[in-house]
């Protein structure tokens, strides 16, 4: 199948699903769901897959057994690339990201002291702000309100020395492009735009 974009269905499906989320819901409409949502995020990936890599896409269930929030159902459809990249469709419309959303204690340490190191340090200033210049916002799941410990507080690169994750984030204007197949070039020059960090986090801050 041919990718062609999200129709207006797959919006109103989930703007329902945030008013309703329950199963009663659900069964009324999942056929919207895996025929306007779903689907086409298969055939984006699929087309995807070459240069981004195989990508997955995430249940549409939640894990409420730690919750306090038991509504049953996710209010987006979710699928990260093996390779790095996110993409995620909710009712607002399309939202994409690259990065590391959350670090382990060993990967943060490795991350830090590049972070800290004034070449690699510097090379990942200058990437960031370059992704800043195109309009993405670099962002982390969590930071600290001060340095970590060990480092100068009054350090240049104070602000991506806090950060506990780093990923650049996109939400696309809700665009008439949206529905058609235009759709896969936006998420494109997100992607390619984003390999530099990639790139960084791979080489500097590895995923053991």
């Amino acid at each position: 199948m041919t990718f062609r974009g999200w129709p207006a269905e797959a919006l109103e499906f989930y703007d329902g699903l945030e008013a309703d989320n329950s199963k009663t819901y659900w069964t009324a409409h999942k056929a919207t769901y895996e025929e306007k949502v779903r689907a086409p995020m298969t055939e984006l990936l699929a087309e995807l897959e070459a240069e981004f890599g195989p990508a997955k896409i995430f249940r549409p269930y939640r894990d409420v057994r730690f919750s306090t929030d038991k509504s049953p159902y996710k209010t987006q459809c979710s699928a990260s690339f093996e390779r790095g990249g996110y993409l995620q469709l909710t009712a607002a419309g399309l939202a994409a990201g690259a990065g590391a959303y959350m670090m382990d204690s060993a990967r943060l340490a490795r991350y830090r002291e590049a972070v800290a190191d004034d070449l690699t340090g510097e090379r990942l200033a200058g990437i960031v702000a370059d992704l800043a210049a195109k309009g993405w916002s670099v962002t982390s799941h969590e930071q600290l309100k001060t340095v970590p410990r060990g480092f100068d507080k009054e350090h240049p690169r104070a602000d991506l020395l806090r950060h506990k994750g780093l990923i650049a984030w996109h939400q696309f204007p809700l665009k008439p492009w949206l529905g058609t197949a235009k759709a896969r070039t936006h998420v494109e020059v997100f992607l390619r735009g984003c390999r530099p960090l990639q790139e960084w986090l791979e080489t500097h801050a590895r995923q053991p």
